[in-house]
């Protein structure tokens, strides 16, 4: 990495479980492409003072994590279409002190129901219905799924969240049953349920709905393999990935810090190398 240097410019992540994965993977980028940029990963105490100091030392950018992608909204000058039509942010931007919201997030999980050719006309349990929660369930909507569940202890956000893309909502995943009583073809986890820390062991959907599936997307992405997709893999399920979701995310929230856009090898490259001591 480069020296540091009063010219140098700084981007951060906040959350309040931060991990390395977003510095190694930006600071790689950085130093590949020649850029006077470093990155450093933040909890903050005190979230409003946190933007605030974006904007007053100045900070380039700053990426938001759980769970923060709501709170941020009243602390920002302006939210990107990304982000305003789904009320969360994953990327605040800083121009001369003006603070734009985005979300990459949304841009992740609808790239990668593409690629992976996820047929719509599946049923899909999604647990979930928080920021994150958000841009996951809008993807889907926007990628043309009609038959959608969300899985919510939260009753008011749960039903709140399924309300405003027109699904369903149930307190409780019944074994992976919705409610005309078959099983979930697409299972989705956006809860911290299996993340690094006090839930790590956590299986967010039980065995029985795993087996049933044909497709199980859990976004969690510390670990890489989490609970919910060792379980998937070994019941032979195709899956997709919280790491690929974070390498995408990260990749456009690069490019809008730097205006630089990476080749798909160094992204490949910076991928891999972020997680190698996540």
């Amino acid at each position: 990495m480069a020296i540091l240097n009063k010219d140098m410019t700084l981007c951060i992540s906040l959350a309040a479980r931060p991990s390395n994965i977003g510095t190694r993977f930006h600071n790689y980028l950085y130093e590949k492409l020649g850029l006077n940029f470093v990155y450093k990963a933040f909890a903050p105490a005190d979230l409003a003072a946190a933007v605030q100091g974006i904007r007053g030392l100045p900070i380039r950018g700053a990426a938001v994590s759980m769970p923060y992608k709501e709170a941020v909204i009243p602390l920002v000058d302006h939210l990107a279409p990304s982000a305003a039509a789904i009320d969360s942010v994953n990327t605040i931007v800083n121009d001369d002190g003006v603070l734009t919201a985005y979300n990459t997030d949304y841009q992740a999980v609808e790239r990668l129901l593409a690629e992976n050719t996820v047929d719509n006309g599946l049923s899909v349990m999604l647990r979930g219905s928080g920021g994150m929660a958000k841009a996951v369930v809008a993807a889907f909507r926007d990628a043309g799924f009609r038959n959608v569940t969300v899985v919510a202890r939260n009753e008011e956000k749960g039903r709140a969240l399924a309300g405003l893309y027109g699904f369903a909502w149930q307190s409780d995943d019944d074994g992976g049953r919705l409610a005309d009583g078959s099983q979930a073809q697409v299972l989705v986890n956006v809860t911290p349920l299996g993340m690094s820390g006090a839930e790590e062991d956590a299986l967010s959907f039980p065995q029985s709905a795993i087996e049933a599936a044909e497709l199980v997307f859990d976004v969690v992405a510390m670990p890489s393999e989490t609970p919910l997709l060792k379980a998937a893999r070994a019941a032979g399920k195709p899956v997709i990935t919280g790491a690929e979701v974070a390498s995408i995310q990260a990749e456009e929230q690069f490019v809008l810090y730097t205006g630089v856009r990476p080749d798909a090898e160094l992204v490949r490259e910076a991928s891999q190398f972020s997680r190698r001591e996540a």
